[in-house]
């Protein structure tokens, strides 16, 4: 029987046993599961700053974790070895909520202040971020989402409620660029509207030359994130080549300085990376 995937606006139709574009979610007799779920591919004690969360809790550390597949295309992914691929040819370690929350817990006096789902896109294991963000919200631990934004609004505004921050990327301010990576742009500022009015929110631009690099599109975006909150942090960041886009250069320093200064025309708290 084919079922239609509701997480992201993909909405991948798929037959019994197949897998969506995300590579993570599977039509399992007749009902879409997360083929992914509790299986790690990377687990790491972080500093909230690494996520990047400038604003929440600094100083502090989160415990996080990621698994594999990205409903996104983006030719210069950053971790292509785990979002671009299924988990056939990965060491994985497959642990159940109550595990990870135990872990995060035993961390605690390290430093630890919650859970982070990151590395890859988390939201293709919704089901997985859902069950450790409810576990984590009772023991009193933080819930951080580290996220492309591509997901649809029923999902997202179930999860809301359980989560404390979100790092949102916002890869371009045009559909052109969206186009580009199998994306749209709508659905990522609907994430980032919903988003703001739930918990903290910063928002991530890698800035790619030749690609979203333009002064007038970083005044657009800059002036869209202003009309939500003009705190909203924003991340300006620069590129480094990877995956299929790995003979460019890297974004030249001056370019992301320059329109991180047209993004301080609008915002309060604008932070250059990769720098």
């Amino acid at each position: 029987m084919r079922v239609v995937c509701g997480i992201c606006p993909h909405a991948c139709s798929l037959e019994e046993g197949q897998t969506g574009l995300c590579r993570a979610r599977v039509n399992y007799r007749g009902e879409i599961i997360c083929e992914n779920y509790g299986k790690l591919t990377g687990i790491a004690l972080d500093p909230i700053e690494k996520k990047p969360l400038r604003r929440f809790f600094p100083g502090s550390l989160i415990l996080s974790v990621g698994s594999y597949g990205c409903n996104l295309r983006c030719p210069f992914c950053q971790n292509s070895n785990i979002a671009q691929c299924g988990g056939e040819k990965l060491d994985i370690l497959e642990v159940s909520p109550e595990t990870l929350v135990n872990k995060a817990l035993e961390l605690k006096p390290a430093g630890n202040i919650g859970l982070a789902y990151t590395y890859n896109e988390p939201l293709v294991g919704y089901e997985f971020v859902r069950d450790c963000a409810t576990l984590a919200a009772e023991q009193g631990l933080k819930n951080v989402v580290v996220t492309n934004g591509t997901i649809c609004e029923k999902p997202l505004r179930e999860l809301l409620p359980l989560i404390d921050a979100m790092n949102i990327d916002l890869k371009a301010f045009s559909e052109r660029f969206y186009r580009l990576i199998g994306g749209d742009l709508a659905t990522v500022k609907q994430t980032i509207e919903l988003a703001s009015k739930a918990c903290h929110v910063e928002v991530t631009t890698l800035i790619v030359p030749g690609e979203n690099d333009d002064e007038a599109e970083m005044e657009a975006l800059a002036a869209w994130l202003a009309s939500l909150r003009p705190d909203i942090a924003l991340h300006v960041t620069r590129f480094f080549p990877r995956w299929q886009m790995a003979e460019r250069q890297p974004t030249p320093l001056d370019t992301v300085h320059r329109l991180a200064r047209v993004a301080r025309r609008h915002l309060q708290q604008v932070y250059e990376g990769n720098c």
